[in-house]
């Protein structure tokens, strides 16, 4: 739908100014609350989760259970794609951040006053699959909305980088969460810590909701989207009546969208949840371990936007293959690096890994946003993201845990994070390259 920009909505030519430069800041903030409580859930699932909610099975199998409720809030996560996309290209992309916001918010602090296995029995992780689901749906609609409103509000040229903020916002939040997680697990003793000390970190997701809010009701509505639905009242033939319907039938840019991100995804939540276990495993500290990776997170936010920036100058498709392969080509180093029980090296290799895993991750928000037209972006970005995290990342612990089992087998987790990469540089490849295209004409 051709969704040309009248005189008095235009994105700013001059790049990140005035308003702009506030919507980055609330996409960043936002997209940081939310991934905080939403990777602060996948390092619980694996150090706390099995011995709080999963009491009656084995050590692996409440690895396994414990990990099969961390992949529901994936499964959830296209269902409120879909949703918060249908309404974000109907009534806007702020009302939707605000709307996904609080459920994320309300839900994770609800998650910090579970009983426990030994309180309610098998109740406790009903609810807890529960809480994941509304999790699940909350952050399916957070991010589409946050990258399409920086991306939308920044001049051609500099949309990589903008759309960024977005991405940026989960290393910042996967450090916050691990860095809250590690000091509890720091300061309180065992049993104090299982007990109720893991619950403090989600329990604080209610202070971060009133800062997130406050923030995110201070910004303007994308212009671009202003201008498309100037164009739709003016002009009734403009209208898209079910975004969703107009992204299904082209689904090409789905299905490519979804394949090429897919293996990003199985990177970044493998360091989250399965290195942080391997490492704990071979005698480094649980929570030294927890503050290594909490630090290269930081680090990493460095290289996730330095190579959107570059992603604006060669392209978005060059940068993410090359992060697939080298990332591949260090997993048996890093995995090395991470059994050595010496903390600088565990360090080391999250550093770098994280870094590796910008090189895709800090493109990853405009490569996908661009493929899809102003009146049903937020339904097309957001679904073909959700379904990449929940092919990529959904049962990624899951099926490392049980391909590495009792025994130990790397190699069988090394070759399947290498499948997944190949298949996503397939189709990286396959999907057009879009960091020149005009955002204002272009149709789906």
């Amino acid at each position: 739908m051709d969704a040309t920009r009248p005189p008095t909505e235009t994105v700013p030519s001059t790049g990140l100014r005035g308003e702009a430069r506030k919507v980055l800041a609330s996409s960043y903030l936002g997209s940081t609350i939310e991934y905080y409580d939403f990777l602060l859930y996948a390092t619980a699932s694996a150090l706390v989760f099995p011995q709080v909610f999963f009491t009656n099975l084995s050590p692996l199998a409440g690895t396994i259970a414990s990990y099969g409720t961390f992949a529901a809030g994936y499964l959830a996560r296209p269902l409120g794609g879909a949703i918060f996309g249908h309404f974000g290209d109907k009534l806007g992309r702020k009302k939707m951040l605000i709307l996904s916001m609080l459920i994320m918010g309300v839900a994770s602090t609800c998650i910090g006053l579970i009983p426990s296995a030994a309180t309610i029995g098998s109740w406790g992780a009903v609810i807890l699959i529960l809480l994941r689901v509304c999790q699940g749906v909350a952050v399916g609609g957070e991010w589409g909305g946050a990258a399409l409103m920086a991306l939308e509000h920044t001049a051609d040229g500099k949309r990589g980088f903008a759309a960024a903020f977005a991405n940026a916002g989960a290393p910042t939040g996967a450090a916050l969460g691990t860095l809250v997680l590690g000091l509890a697990s720091t300061t309180l003793s065992g049993d104090a810590f299982l007990s109720w000390g893991w619950r403090i970190p989600f329990l604080l997701s209610v202070v971060l909701l009133v800062v997130g809010l406050v923030v995110r009701a201070k910004v303007s509505e994308s212009p671009l989207f202003l201008a498309a639905l100037a164009k739709a009242e003016a002009d009734d033939a403009a209208k898209v009546k079910l975004p969703l319907w107009a992204v299904l039938r082209r689904p090409k840019a789905l299905i490519y969208v979804m394949l090429a991100g897919a293996s990003g995804f199985a990177l970044q939540v493998v360091q989250a949840t399965f290195a942080v276990s391997y490492a704990s495993e071979h005698g480094a500290p649980r929570s030294g371990v927890l503050y290594m990776f909490a630090i290269a997170s930081i680090v990493s936010i460095a290289f996730v936007l330095g190579f959107a920036r570059v992603s604006d100058r060669v392209g978005r498709r060059p940068l993410m293959v090359a992060g697939l392969v080298l990332f591949v080509a260090y997993l048996y180093p890093m995995f090395a690096l991470l059994r050595s029980g010496n903390l600088g090296l565990i360090l080391l290799a999250f550093t770098v890994g994280l870094a590796l895993h910008a090189m895709m991750f800090g493109p990853l928000a405009a490569f996908v946003s661009e493929q899809f037209g102003t009146t049903s972006r937020y339904t097309g970005a957001s679904l073909g993201y959700q379904l990449a995290t929940l092919l990529g990342a959904g049962f990624t612990p899951t099926i490392l845990a049980s391909l590495f089992g009792a025994d130990g087998n790397l190699n069988a987790v090394i070759g399947y994070l290498a499948a997944l990469a190949v298949v996503s540089a397939i189709f990286i490849l396959l999907t057009r390259e879009t960091k020149d295209v005009d955002l204002a004409e272009q149709e789906q």
